[in-house]
């Protein structure tokens, strides 16, 4: 079996070093190394790369945060305040909000410069526990089961054209759909990572483009005259005052910037993260604020708050009143950008899974790697698996909704361990400290919207998904405190390791000059 030895090589990376029980290689044999750290003459080396540049992290978290809830609905934030002025105001302070907490996440990556995002500052911060809890909900519902509403999405606008009117999509052949678009971006993902951020960079760029031509509608509308909605003493009217129902309005705006945490997933794979991490999320999060206000503004300038609300997909209705022949543009663009997003979910996803494995939260054979193409081959399989299974029941939408508030109760647990490290460990070098106002202000708003939308509309749904993040207990105390493994495992482990051709992986801390 493959075994791991720290060898002379590039700290940051990946290096494992195959040894078979009497195989051609002695025991500590040392493997000579590239330039990049890659072990040459014997072939046997293998490490995940650094490949992932600037423009591929900004894409990557444009391209995951704009997915097609911007396009298809972005009422549930003015049901919710009731005036159109209001809305935009919630859309501007989500956009603060994930821009701050993206900054604490740059700090925390910076600090502890491993992928996984959460996962590794809970743990290291708060003890293996709250690291495992987090895998375990993150895993096996958050994730895929967003990963499989984002290609049911894909599905529909692709299958739109051939059923109209009275037609129902068939939804068999939908679900079919989005199972053939979560294995085509698995084999993506798997292939190659240069593949797999091509892919991302191009659909980003086609959903920008979707974006653009909506906002010069806007711009048209808007020199046309087109304001009633839009003005000071109209826009405000009527807005709610009920505190908590801002709280969710607030959870469907934060919705539609979801992804802001993305590139802390693959942090050992991006080239130069202290630099790099940071001015990814500068540039990025507030390019997709200022995006999602111009759409909105451009909605209002070509329907009515009534009529943006009986709407099924917003950038098609207004795509109808206002492009003519060219309406078909928008549902093209929508598809791109719902397939950009699942590729992109599934990229850092699978990085997630990964390091959870490698520290024995997650069956092993999950934290290897492919020996030539040096992607998290099983854990992106077992990923993308797991969302073909979510594809099976019936509704599963609003499940994932109450699962929502358990996403951002780990958002202010990891802005916690920020304050926590802060004040444990000053003397640790922090590339970039941000002021300790924002992650108070982040910490303030997790708990506002971890608790606002129990109380505003309360259900038992709440409840079960907090007995299923309690329920990872279950699982973690005989595996992982007590490390048991079942003998068959190991059989197991051998059987995948041989057929998928992955390896054991270490991890190095990145040297000083490394982001020189």
């Amino acid at each position: 079996m493959t075994e791991v030895r720290e060898r002379e090589g590039k700290k940051g990376e990946y290096t494992v070093e195959p040894v078979e029980n009497g195989g051609a290689e002695p025991l500590g044999k040392k493997v000579p190394l590239d330039g990049d750290g890659v072990s040459v003459g014997d072939g046997k080396g293998v490490k995940l790369k650094r490949q992932v540049g600037l423009i591929s992290g900004i894409a990557l978290i444009v391209g995951t945060m704009i997915g097609s809830g911007i396009f298809v609905s972005p009422k549930g934030v003015l049901t919710q305040t009731d005036s159109v002025g209001m809305s935009l105001v919630v859309w501007l302070l989500c956009g603060v909000l994930a821009t701050m907490g993206a900054l604490c996440y740059a700090e925390l990556g910076c600090l502890i410069p491993k992928s996984g995002g959460e996962y590794y500052y809970l743990k290291d911060t708060f003890g293996n526990p709250v690291g495992f809890m987090l895998a375990w909900v993150t895993i096996l519902m958050i994730k895929t089961s967003s990963l499989s509403i984002i290609a049911l999405s894909f599905a529909s606008y692709v299958l739109a054209p051939f059923f109209t009117g009275e037609c129902a999509t068939p939804v068999v052949i939908q679900k079919v759909l989005a199972a053939s678009c979560i294995i085509l971006i698995v084999f993506i993902n798997c292939a190659s990572v240069k593949w797999a951020t091509a892919v991302q960079n191009f659909f980003t760029a086609a959903k920008l483009l979707a974006l653009v031509i909506i906002i010069i509608v806007g711009f048209v509308k808007l020199i046309q005259g087109d304001v009633r909605y839009l003005t000071p003493s109209t826009s405000f009217q009527g807005s709610s005052t009920n505190v908590f129902a801002y709280g969710i309005a607030f959870y469907q705006g934060l919705w539609a910037y979801d992804g802001w945490n993305q590139l802390n997933y693959i942090t050992e794979e991006l080239v130069k993260p202290h630099r790099n991490l940071p001015l990814a999320i500068i540039i990025g999060i507030p390019l997709v604020t200022v995006l999602y206000l111009l759409v909105n503004i451009a909605y209002f300038t070509a329907m009515s708050p009534d009529e943006l609300l009986q709407s099924g997909a917003v950038a098609v209705t207004l795509a109808q009143r206002t492009l003519g022949p060219m309406a078909w543009i928008i549902p093209l663009f929508v598809c791109c950008s719902t397939f950009g997003a699942a590729n992109g979910s599934l990229f850092t996803s699978g990085r997630l899974t990964f390091v959870a494995a490698r520290e024995g939260h997650m069956v092993e054979i999950l934290s290897m790697v492919h020996v030539k193409r040096y992607t998290p081959f099983p854990a992106l399989v077992f990923q993308s698996f797991i969302a073909i299974l979510m594809l099976l029941p019936g509704d599963f939408e609003s499940l994932v909704n109450y699962f929502s508030f358990a996403a951002w109760l780990f958002y202010g647990g990891t802005v916690a361990a920020l304050l926590v490290l802060r004040y444990k460990h000053p003397e640790w070098h922090r590339p970039i400290k941000v002021p300790i106002l924002i992650p108070i202000i982040v910490l303030i708003a997790s708990v506002y919207l971890v608790i606002a939308p129990i109380i505003d509309e309360p259900a038992l749904e709440y409840l079960f998904a907090f007995l299923f993040i309690l329920a990872g207990l279950i699982f973690y105390v005989p595996f992982v405190h007590y490390k048991y493994v079942p003998p068959f495992m190991k059989h197991i482990t051998v059987f995948f390791q041989l057929l998928l051709e992955v390896a054991p992986t270490s991890y190095f801390e990145p040297e000083e000059d490394e982001d020189a």
